[in-house]
């Protein structure tokens, strides 16, 4: 009777039924297959990778799986699959999984990454923060290098603290006031407002006595942050391309790349198994203290608000950085 019951159950989740339109719905409750577990679900991260899909593009098909486009989810683990032996019900997770603008979610057990005492009852989007810590490992980023972040959103934060805690001189260009207040916080030597092309090369020029920067990382997704990026680049420096960039082609000044000799990382990650592995060093890096996220998640929404959590992540009003959607 119990397992009867238990196939029988609903959950609510989000559902996105057109352009820039959502709605709450019950759907059944998703079961753990083998070697997975299932979590229900505290909260998920909005990402700023969602907004193409919820713009409406021609290759998006409406209406999304429940709870779908969601992937920074956690929670604690309420059921688990056959085979499962490193997670067990009770579990308080980060998972990396696929529809978690839900009430619960499924994920291999691979996916999730167990959270200490010491991160209890505190937001854990992992995805974004392993994503960040990988991006900071591909950087190779060391003590006395000078490093431009171009874009200062959750991404460029983070990667400003930990740039800055490796001993680097962090340069620090974005559009916004707010968003260059957190890079100081966050320990960046200069900041400089992204608003003229030419303007900002010179005073990077001025910064560096002419040589320009050891690493540029790239962490907006558009085609003027890239090109701005090469430019701040030095002779035999790194470049490295942490925005997500799925609105369309690229162009490139190949000019530019080869006469600097640029190396040019791509610092997306596809394997399960290395993101996950830089969830485990965010979880250590905040649960030690090293990371305070408390300035990083600055706007909480119910997830029949998911769709106002979507427009502030377009829209950043001012001091918004990175939006939570949270189910209880």
């Amino acid at each position: 009777m119990t397992d009867v019951l238990n196939r029988t159950r609903s959950m609510r989740a989000a559902v996105v039924t057109g352009p820039g339109q959502m709605e709450v719905r019950d759907a059944p409750m998703p079961e753990p297959g083998h070697g997975q577990v299932r979590i229900a679900l505290e909260g998920c991260g909005v990402c700023a990778s969602n907004l193409t899909p919820w713009a409406g593009p021609d290759w998006m098909t409406f209406p999304t799986e429940p709870g779908g486009m969601g992937h920074e989810g956690w929670g604690v683990v309420d059921a688990v699959g056959e085979g499962v032996s490193t997670v067990k019900v009770g579990d308080r997770v980060a998972a990396l999984s696929h529809n978690s603008y839900a009430e619960y979610d499924v994920a291999d057990e691979a996916a999730v990454v167990v959270l200490p005492p010491a991160l209890k009852g505190e937001p854990f989007p992992g995805e974004p923060l392993g994503c960040a810590f990988n991006i900071f490992r591909r950087s190779g980023i060391k003590a006395g290098d000078t490093v431009a972040i171009v874009g200062v959103g959750f991404l460029g934060a983070v990667l400003t603290r930990l740039a800055t805690d490796a001993g680097a001189r962090v340069i620090a260009i974005s559009r916004r006031p707010f968003s260059l207040d957190l890079a100081r916080r966050m320990g960046a030597a200069e900041t400089i407002p992204m608003d003229d092309h030419y303007g900002i090369i010179s005073r990077v020029s001025d910064l560096t006595g002419g040589v320009f920067c050891d690493v540029v990382i790239e962490a907006v997704g558009k085609q003027w942050p890239l090109d701005l990026a090469a430019e701040l680049t030095k002779e035999r420096g790194r470049l490295v391309i942490a925005g997500y960039h799925q609105d369309g082609p690229r162009q490139i000044n190949m000019q530019l790349w080869n006469w600097r000799g640029l190396d040019v990382i791509n610092a997306h990650e596809r394997d399960p198994a290395v993101y996950a592995q830089g969830v485990r060093v965010a979880v250590e890096a905040v649960a030690s203290g090293r990371l305070q996220t408390g300035a990083l998640f600055t706007h909480t929404f119910g997830l029949d608000q998911l769709g106002d959590a979507l427009d502030a992540t377009r829209d950043r009003p001012d001091g918004f950085l990175k939006a939570l959607v949270v189910m209880r």
